[in-house]
């Protein structure tokens, strides 16, 4: 092989299927930072909470749009659907197991490992799948679009700062430590706060702060089992995945 063959492939066509990507995932942040939380404002505010599967329907729609309308001039590989079915059942599975352990669920986990495997996109929609299917056995409520958002942002920003397989100690730590503080911040915030606006009588900064306060052992210990499942689970299930990927090439 010649040196010129063996160059990466840098041609005007690689350069634009690159650019439709980048486009793809700006599209999908605008989606999920902007029109998701939109969505649940008006279920909020004009529905009173009271249509909470359209709003959750809504939700799985607006972060699934941009997914199913690649920019790469292709259907979405009947491959990567299955994915994150797998994914998604994974959480819903794992939810299941541990529901007598109170927060003590794997189900950050494993959206984290999908975000970090497949990229922001799939991140969020196996987050709020998983909240959503697993909702239909433990409950649904005003809470399901909160959570499914909640937990779609962990995913979301997994695939975003990581991504690809657990080669170093290192990265093993900077993962585990993502998934305490996306857990403690970003999902319980996010579902603290959505206790406020569905259950408290008055909003006021008095209400926030004992949500805050009541909700934080519970975060604390999602934040535990969530580190302590990114150990055991990470590593084997990245590099599996990883190989799948190279092998039926999905999710480029």
């Amino acid at each position: 092989m010649s040196y010129e063959q063996a160059q990466p492939d840098i041609s005007p066509v690689s350069r634009r299927e690159e650019g439709r990507r980048k486009l793809r995932r700006l599209v999908f942040a605008v989606c999920v930072l902007v029109f998701v939380p939109s969505v649940i404002a008006i279920g909020l505010s004009a529905w009173e909470d009271r249509k909470y599967y359209l709003v959750s329907a809504l939700i799985i729609l607006v972060s699934a749009l941009p997914f199913f309308i690649a920019f790469e001039k292709r259907r979405p590989l009947a491959r990567e659907l299955t994915l994150i079915a797998v994914m998604t059942a994974l959480g819903v599975a794992g939810r299941a197991a541990f529901y007598m352990l109170p927060q003590f669920k794997p189900i950050a986990a494993i959206v984290i490992v999908a975000g970090c495997a497949f990229g922001c996109e799939a991140g969020f929609i196996v987050g709020a799948l998983t909240i959503f299917v697993s909702n239909m056995f433990f409950g649904q409520g005003p809470w399901t679009p909160w959570q499914m958002f909640a937990l779609g942002l962990v995913g979301f920003f997994a695939g975003l700062i990581f991504r690809g397989e657990i080669k170093t100690k290192l990265r093993l730590f900077l993962l585990c430590l993502y998934g305490a503080v996306s857990v403690l911040v970003v999902y319980g915030g996010i579902v603290d706060t959505s206790f406020v606006f569905t259950s408290a009588q008055e909003v006021t900064a008095a209400s926030f702060l004992a949500a805050y306060a009541s909700g934080f052992v519970f975060n604390l210990i999602f934040a535990g089992a969530t580190v302590l499942f990114l150990l055991i689970l990470a590593k084997p299930l990245l590099n599996k995945l990883s190989r799948i990927k190279k092998k039926h090439g999905v999710f480029r």
